[in-house]
């Protein structure tokens, strides 16, 4: 019998872990990133009193005679389900979609996180907002590149410095567009161009140029000096210049980078780069910019009896200096930051940890996971490669606790603790009717 009572109460301790994994679950269900836990039983070691017997020619065998010693709890198992997105519409709240883990550093060491409720602090650091440990990754602006092959450790951390980055960019590519007008008559002179406009390119600095861009119509057939990729295809030339501020002439057109046209108006390219060298004080910033004219056509646009072209500069890629002003995070965990002036740049890239054994993490408190024996050595990489999950800005996961299954495993523990108890008084009786026999 007193081996009844401490099955028993080993029971009641077990059901007493139960309980206290459920109620933590039911604790933590609104908590975020939250992974559930469940606990399970296994049988204590039991006793036999006869060992199986084998059967022989004039008898049958016979089953071992056992009896259990109780239950243990043989482990607490996480859910690592994923968790519904809540939307929150915070740039620096980051829900992960599919595996893998955010990781942060207090300076000495790294921990992981499904909790992507983070925000920028004084520096510009972003950080995990609960406990102020940076998130890692890598610092395109830190590195001077964006190399995302370098290793994180717990140093990489990830900067985005509102109002206190300046970007510019150097212009080197310019397209222009529109039409030069089939109707002009043929022979205009430098003095007075066919059509004239005005195009402003930047500096590695930042500084301004304008520059102008006229052209010439003169010459149809024929064509001297006309590229063979051309020559039996073209009716028309046309040929430009390139003009700085002050008027000096900074490119201009030969027999190769012309503008040639067919019978129907449309341009012939013989793939011949125009470009023009922009000059800077000091000279050493002087910059060449490649022209792309192959969307100007040769139609015959008239307005009251007059010629009319139409020929502009349509994009450059060149940037004044601006200073960074807001950001996103792509679904790479790419950062990428919106300037002032409008020019868009990559600042850096949030890295992601995903383990062969993510079950075998151990919990740190704070939301915050560290690696174990058994979860294995973290793998590192970027979102959306290798298996990893994708980064949604503006979510945040919440926990995977289902209430009905907690609730359901709360009756199922209650029940199970009343009938060891149970149990226990009824050996308790027992054991009482046992020593009043005495009397």
């Amino acid at each position: 019998m007193l081996q009844a009572m401490l099955a028993g109460v080993a029971s009641i301790k077990a059901q007493q872990t139960r309980m206290n994994v459920i109620g933590n679950n039911l604790a933590n269900v609104n908590t975020t990133a939250y992974k559930g836990s469940r606990v399970t039983f296994q049988d204590m070691l039991a006793q036999t009193i006869r060992g199986a017997g084998r059967p022989s020619n004039d008898i049958g065998g016979t089953n071992p005679i056992q009896f259990g010693l109780g239950v243990l709890v043989a482990g607490t198992d996480v859910f690592n389900e994923q968790g519904s997105l809540n939307a929150t519409n915070r740039p620096t709240d980051l829900a992960i979609q599919g595996n893998g883990f955010f990781m942060t550093s207090n300076g000495i060491r790294s921990a992981y996180t499904r909790d992507g409720s983070f925000d920028l602090d004084s520096n510009g650091d972003l950080v995990h907002r609960a406990t102020g440990e940076r998130v890692l990754g890598w610092d395109f602006v830190k590195q001077g590149n964006a190399n995302t092959n370098n290793p994180i450790t717990p140093s990489s951390s990830v900067n985005i410095p509102l109002g206190r980055l300046n970007a510019v960019q150097q212009t080197s590519n310019a397209e222009l567009s529109g039409n030069l007008s089939g109707a002009t008559a043929n022979g205009s002179t430098t003095a007075n161009p066919d059509w004239t406009t005005t195009a402003r390119f930047f500096d590695a600095q930042g500084g301004a140029h304008d520059i102008t861009l006229q052209f010439y119509n003169k010459e149809t057939t024929p064509l001297a000096g006309a590229p063979a990729a051309v020559s039996g295809s073209a009716v028309t030339r046309w040929t430009w210049r390139a003009l700085d501020s002050t008027g000096n002439q900074i490119g201009a057109s030969n027999a190769n980078t012309a503008l040639y046209f067919d019978a129907g108006g449309q341009p012939l390219d013989p793939g011949t780069a125009r470009s023009v060298t922009v000059p800077v004080t000091p000279a050493a910033l002087n910059f060449d910019v490649t022209l792309d004219m192959e969307n100007i056509t040769q139609l015959q646009t008239i307005q009251n009896n007059v010629p009319v072209s139409q020929v502009t500069v349509d994009y450059q890629d060149g940037f004044p200096p601006g200073s960074l002003q807001s950001f996103s995070v792509t679904q790479d965990g790419v950062i990428s930051g919106l300037f002032t002036n409008g020019l868009t740049r990559n600042l850096g890239q949030i890295g992601m940890a995903i383990f062969p054994n993510a079950g075998g993490l151990e919990r740190m408190g704070n939301n915050l996971w560290r690696n174990s024996d058994n979860s294995g050595v973290p793998v590192i990489g970027q979102p959306r490669t290798g298996g990893r999950g994708v980064i949604n800005s503006g979510f945040l996961e919440q926990s995977n606790v289902d209430i009905g299954s907690e609730f359901t495993d709360l009756i199922i523990t209650q029940r199970g603790f009343q009938a060891n108890t149970r149990v226990v008084t009824t050996v308790d009786e027992m054991l009482q009717d046992l020593i009043n026999m005495k009397r």
